[in-house]
C-alpha cells in the first residue's frame, strides 16, 4: 500500500510539472495578429499563436483606429467571427477613407498589430444578382414532392411484397393448401 501511495504521489507531481501554466505558456505566450479590412467599413483579424498553431482560446482583442482629418474609432473589443478558431470581426465600424488600425491582445498574450485599411461604402447587390438566387430557389423548390412520393412508393412496394409472402406461406380459409408430394 505504501508503494502505491508513493507511486500515486510521484504521478501527481510529474503531471503538475509537465502541465503548462495555460494555453499561452504552451505556445510561448504570444499571439500573432494579422489585421485587414473586410472590403467595407469593418476590420477582420486572424490570431494564431506565435509558433503558428491555431488559437484555441478566446482572446479579448481591442481595436483602435485613426483616420484622415483626426477621425478616431475605438477602443472597441472585437468579437470572434464564424469563420473558425482565431478569426475576429469588428462589423461595420469605420467610415469611408484610409485608416490606421491597431489591434492589441492583453496579458498573457501581449501582442499588437497595426495595418493600413481602406474603408469603403458597403456595396448592395445588383438587381441581376438579386434575381438569380430567387430563380434558383424556385427551381430547387419545384421538386419538393419527389421525396414524399418516393417514400410512399417504397412503402407500397414493401407492403405488397409482405402481403404476397404472407398469403403464400399462410393461406386463408377456403384456399387450397399446397401438398408436396
Amino acid at each position: 500500500m505504501r508503494t502505491f501511495r508513493a507511486l500515486a504521489a510521484a504521478l501527481v507531481v510529474a503531471a503538475l510539472v509537465a502541465l503548462p501554466a495555460g494555453p499561452a505558456a504552451a505556445h510561448g505566450g504570444k499571439v500573432k495578429l494579422t489585421v485587414a479590412g473586410d472590403g467595407a467599413g469593418g476590420v477582420t483579424v486572424m490570431a494564431v499563436y506565435a509558433d503558428g498553431h491555431r488559437l484555441d482560446q478566446l482572446v479579448r482583442l481591442t481595436l483602435t483606429a485613426e483616420g484622415e482629418g483626426g477621425r478616431t474609432a475605438g477602443p472597441v473589443q472585437i468579437e470572434p467571427s464564424g469563420e473558425g478558431q482565431g478569426f475576429y470581426s469588428s462589423g461595420p465600424l469605420l467610415s469611408p477613407g484610409d485608416w490606421r488600425v491597431t489591434v492589441s491582445a492583453p496579458a498573457p498574450y501581449r501582442s499588437t498589430a497595426t495595418a493600413q485599411v481602406q474603408a469603403r461604402v458597403a456595396q448592395s447587390p445588383s438587381p441581376v444578382a438579386a434575381e438569380r438566387p430567387a430563380a434558383e430557389t424556385r427551381e430547387a423548390g419545384a421538386g419538393w414532392w419527389r421525396w414524399p412520393a418516393g417514400g410512399l412508393a417504397v412503402v407500397v412496394v414493401a407492403g405488397s411484397a409482405l402481403l404476397w409472402w404472407r398469403r403464400r406461406t399462410h393461406p386463408g380459409p377456403g384456399e387450397p393448401v399446397g401438398l408436396d408430394g
